[in-house]
């Protein structure tokens, strides 16, 4: 059903004579903080009155000064704060009807009739009992004589929107919830470092992460690390747990393993009900196996600390649709939670997406945990199946007499480990034998290929770059031995995991299919480049690292400026030609201009790009960012750009530039690029299978239709296999990018965060979808944590 008004309204005009106000609720999560700037600001760039309320529900009740009014300067700088600036309160008022009362008043006398809640579910469904009650409550506001009939009329409809901020991912409908990847950055964080002290002793470790009655981020940090086991609430383990658990743990140790990791999400329970804890599972390794067992309890450490460059995203993203929600809702309007379904925003009804999460409490209650798992939605049922595929390990006796090469072609990036490491592991489940082709195609025309096992790729998830070594080079000049090394070492498949040079590498392995046979094979690519510009993918493993690499050094450069006067910084950023990077992390760090290749500009731009931060330096406004991609333009250099905006803004700023080169390449593997990566890894070596199944012709393989070699790329809400082939077309070989770039479309979002006065194209509005479908209550939703 259609959220869209009837006459057309610019945006800019939308908000005018109307008051919305923002309040944060429940247990603080990183990235609240980027919703409330992201809310403020459209709020103000759309002509509308914009509050603060401060200490949650409470302050909604208790009026006063807790319910301010905002400007565009009081979100400045607070992008990269953790936790909540405007303050949260668990609130046992709001929970009378005396208490709704009085913060029902508070509203009306403001002329506050738009509320925006970022919360739990908890605080979501008060939100929604306060919007049913709301005539009833001013019926008695005006019988006591509090406010007037004339008061009454003109805020007769309160619009509520949601959007959900809880660590624990806990809430249905919602791929990802805002604080639930910084919370996976401070679990990854202290796992690396146990790892390290675990390996050098030979330790068992047991570590306890947060999440309530939800196993998402004990599920997800058990596949980002390979933990030999985890234990959550939607899926308890099978009676007699404990003799399996041990005959795992001896088994990895006997595999040449040199620790054991186990996760355990807070609400983990057994079948009977009971709960499941650290000490317990201490006790009986340290009982049963005699080995060094240590504990870890993680706790609040989870909440804290700055948001991922993903979660500022999903912040100011989900912000922005709040406002346009709650200005084209009208009384008929389900009250709705804006929410991220793969890489689009969606509206959900609240009410709807509240009772499918109860429906997983009551599953897990009634002990039917396969619904628990689906309920929780198509992310949730695709980890819980990757880590049963890694992690219940049993190589087959009967082997294949299939051998799959995996290569890594292109620059290094983080997370070519964790995607080579599972599909390595997958194929010697499937019962192929595995090859490492080291240094990419030039590997392969020179033979440096070996055997791969098991035990060579352990703990490979949390390593940086490529252990496999890559090189740049293309296959065309070496096409003749290349295809002399497929049939001397007997390849039946490939796995080719990197950037836009293993798309190209992939395409001409394709082309020389009619001239060598050796090459009718099964092959799949995998994207893994910084740069995110593979054709047939939203999304490359690579590119959260880089992302989050590029804004913590933004955080850090806006700081150093701190307490001198006020200052702007030009960031030159990699990506090739593709502008995803500068994009991106100018929307994570707050960039007043972000400039790429793919938006052409001149210099008049330029200068009113000058004109607009000189302006906005004469306020209150002490810092500015501009963001050039090193490709955006071969005459307007980031030299030419410093030096420009060093002149012009003379007397008003001073400038400084760092290029940042080659440290986008590196570091550990973020959360998200290990998850992304180690499914892919899976789901390419499954695929690849079944296609050997299909090309098994006469004792052998012969693969050469177009769809025996594809791309394996996240497409708005799931993973799909791409013809290489059909993906020529929509390539633009000279700058190795696809045509068409879905986060183009979220540029608008920067430039109105910058407090430009664009005009935000409300066409494509996300229109809301219902959750809950007629037969069965299956939870649509994609994944972008796929």
């Amino acid at each position: 059903m259609s959220q869209m008004p009837t006459t057309k309204v610019e945006p800019t005009k939308m908000g005018v004579g109307r008051a919305i106000a923002v309040l944060t609720s429940g247990g603080d999560a990183q990235g609240m903080n980027a919703a409330v700037r992201a809310t403020v600001r459209v709020g103000l760039y759309t002509g509308a009155k914009v509050f603060f309320v401060h200490e949650g529900y409470q302050g909604l009740v208790d009026g006063g000064d807790n319910i301010r009014q905002a400007t565009w300067e009081s979100v400045s700088m607070m992008l990269q704060l953790g936790g909540t600036v405007i303050g949260s309160a668990r609130c046992k008022d709001f929970q009378t009807r005396e208490g709704r009362l009085k913060a029902a008043y508070n509203l009306v006398k403001r002329g506050i009739t738009n509320l925006c809640v970022i919360g739990g579910d908890g605080s979501l469904t008060g939100a929604n009992l306060f919007r049913t009650e709301w005539s009833g409550l001013l019926g008695d506001l005006v019988s006591k004589g509090k406010i007037t009939a004339e008061d009454a009329k003109s805020a007769c409809h309160l619009n509520i929107v949601g959007m959900v901020g809880s660590i624990d991912n806990d809430f249905c409908g919602t791929d990802m919830t805002i604080g639930t990847d910084s919370a996976l950055h401070r679990i990854m964080e202290v796992l690396d470092s146990i790892t390290t002290t675990a390996q050098s002793h030979q330790r068992a470790f047991i570590l306890e992460v947060m999440g309530r009655h939800c196993g998402y981020l004990a599920l997800v940090t058990a596949l980002a690390c390979g933990a030999d086991w985890v234990f959550i609430p939607e899926m308890p383990p099978d009676d007699g747990w404990e003799e399996h658990l041990c005959r795992r743990l001896t088994e990895t140790r006997n595999r040449g393993s040199r620790l054991n990791v186990i996760i355990v999400a807070e609400g983990a329970m057994g079948r009977d009900g009971k709960p499941i804890t650290c000490d317990q599972i201490k006790e009986l390794v340290t009982k049963r196996l005699g080995y060094d067992t240590r504990a870890t309890i993680l706790g609040h450490v989870q909440r804290g600390g700055t948001p991922s460059a993903f979660d500022r995203i999903l912040g100011s993203r989900m912000g922005v649709e709040a406002v346009m929600a709650l200005l084209e809702a009208t009384p008929d309007t389900p009250a709705c939670v804006v929410s991220l379904s793969g890489n689009q925003a969606v509206r959900l009804p609240l009410m709807e997406c509240v009772q499918v999460t109860k429906d997983v409490t009551v599953a897990m209650k009634e002990g039917r945990y396969d619904d628990a798992v689906k309920l929780r939605g198509k992310s949730f049922e695709n980890n819980w199946n990757t880590y049963k595929l890694l992690a219940h390990v049993h190589i087959p006796e009967v082997k294949s007499n299939i051998n799959v090469a995996v290569l890594n072609v292109g620059a290094p990036c983080a997370g070519m480990n964790a995607a080579v490491r599972s599909a390595v592991r997958i194929g010697i489940l499937q019962g192929h034998s595995m090859l490492a082709v080291h240094d990419g195609f030039e590997g392969l025309a020179q033979g440096k290929i070996e055997p791969i096992t098991w035990n060579n790729v352990g703990g490979w998830t949390g390593k940086g770059g490529s252990n496999l070594g890559t090189k740049r080079v293309l296959p065309s000049k070496h096409i003749e031995e290349i295809s002399l090394n497929i049939a001397k070492y007997n390849i039946h498949a490939l796995v080719i995991i990197g950037g836009f040079e293993a798309f190209s590498g992939g395409l001409e392995l394709v082309q020389a299919r009619q001239r060598y046979e050796e090459l009718c094979i099964p092959m799949v690519v995998i994207p893994a480049t910084v740069s995110n510009n593979v054709p047939g993918s939203d999304f490359s493993i690579g590119a959260d690292t880089a992302l989050n690499t590029i804004t913590t050094t933004c955080d850090r450069i806006k700081q150093s400026a701190a307490g001198t006067k006020r200052r702007v910084f030009i960031i030159e950023t990699m990506g090739g030609y593709c502008g995803y990077l500068a994009t991106m992390s100018g929307l994570a760090a707050g960039a007043d201009a972000a400039y790429i290749f793919e938006e052409n500009f001149c210099i008049r731009d330029l200068e009113l790009n000058v004109e607009h931060l000189v302006e906005k330096m004469k306020t209150t406004v002490k810092r500015g960012l501009i963001l050039r991609n090193e490709n955006c333009n071969s005459n307007y250099t980031t030299d030419f750009i410093f030096n420009l905006y060093s002149e012009e803004g003379k007397g008003v700023f001073d400038c400084r530039k760092n290029v940042l080169g080659h440290m986008q390449q590196g570091g550990t593997p973020t959360p998200f690029d290990r998850n992304f990566a180690t499914k892919m890894g899976a789901k390419s070596v499954l695929w690849l299978t079944e296609k050997l199944k299909d090309c098994y012709r006469h004792g052998r393989i012969f693969a050469n239709s177009p769809d025996s070699a594809c791309v394996l790329g996240m497409r708005k809400r799931g993973l799909v296999f791409q013809p290489l082939d059909e993906l020529k077309e929509e390539t633009d070989f000279e700058h190795r990018i696809p045509n068409t770039q879905w986060w183009l479309k979220l540029r608008p979002i920067l430039k109105i965060l910058a407090k430009y006065k664009i005009n935000l194209d409300t066409t494509e509005h996300a229109h809301m979808e219902h959750v809950i479908s007629k037969r069965a209550p299956v939870v649509l939703s994609g994944k972008i944590k796929e």
